[in-house]
């Protein structure tokens, strides 16, 4: 199978990120509620040692999230969510301040104070705008890349039976929709990732990975986070414990399909994926 990969540039604070070849991004959760328990960080010990397991691995950059966003989770405020993301940061800045640093937030006001106060890279938000009014103007006033996710409804209703004429098209025309309101503030560094996972069945997840070439058409880069998700362990009745096998094969067709950052977990199999991914795709005569 022939890559379809369009390389891209990102501007990280001033650093150029080259997307010729695929990154990783590394997840570091400072929750207690994560829905991977091998994933929750809290103490300071805990969230040091979890850094960095995540750059001697290989981690191009780090995903930090204070809000689990897995199906019926308690909502945090965003006092807790900024308390938790501080803590974690001081200790990212301290031990490795040159690390490129992605925060896994919808809130505009977390955003800001991320960017601001901690020299956050880039805003990853699950909702695209959709549960706050303010981040769109917020990223355009901050100059960092915004990775643009699908979502409907909220973490806590997301999949209460989620509902599409036709999973491909609809996803496409939200990131049609919403490219154009984030361009038309000045913003260009936009990541498109299709949310697998967040307001999908098993089947719409499924449909969305195998069309995904169709992703392609607005250039931009793009993200896929399907480490250890339900669309794995679900249709193999096993649990996220279990699920790093399924994550691997996944992770090598969204390769293989084009996408340039893959969020994971486990930093060093990904990295092996991407290894032998790449090296199929250079020798395919």
């Amino acid at each position: 199978m022939e890559q379809n990969y369009i390389p891209y540039k990102l501007n990280l604070s001033g650093k150029v990120c080259d997307l010729s070849e695929p990154k990783v991004m590394g997840i570091l959760n400072v929750t207690p509620d994560s829905f991977f328990e091998g994933s929750r960080t809290q103490t300071e010990l805990e969230i040091t040692h979890r850094i960095e397991q995540l750059l001697q691995e290989g981690a191009y950059m780090i995903d930090v999230g204070a809000y689990s966003s897995r199906t019926n989770a308690d909502d945090v405020s965003p006092a807790e969510e900024m308390s938790r993301l501080r803590f974690a940061l001081r200790l990212l800045r301290k031990n490795h301040p040159e690390a490129i640093v992605s925060i896994d937030t919808f809130r505009a006001d977390v955003a800001k104070m991320c960017v601001e106060e901690y020299g956050a890279d880039i805003i990853n938000d699950i909702s695209g705008g959709s549960l706050d009014e303010k981040m769109f103007q917020t990223i355009a006033g901050l100059g960092v890349p915004y990775i643009l996710m699908h979502m409907k409804g909220t973490p806590q209703t997301m999949q209460q039976a989620p509902h599409y004429d036709n999973v491909v098209e609809e996803v496409c025309t939200y990131f049609q929709e919403k490219v154009s309101q984030l361009n038309e503030l000045g913003v260009k560094d936009i990541i498109l990732d299709p949310g697998f996972g967040f307001a999908k069945t098993l089947e719409h997840n499924y449909q969305l990975m195998h069309h995904m070439e169709e992703l392609h058409k607005f250039q931009l880069p793009i993200l896929v986070g399907i480490s250890r998700k339900s669309m794995i362990y679900r249709l193999l009745g096993t649990s996220p414990q279990e699920a790093l096998n399924g994550t691997t094969v996944l992770n090598t067709i969204a390769l293989l399909k084009g996408t340039h950052i893959l969020r994971v977990h486990d930093v060093k199999e990904c990295m092996e994926t991407i290894a032998i991914t790449q090296t199929l795709q250079k020798n395919h005569v």
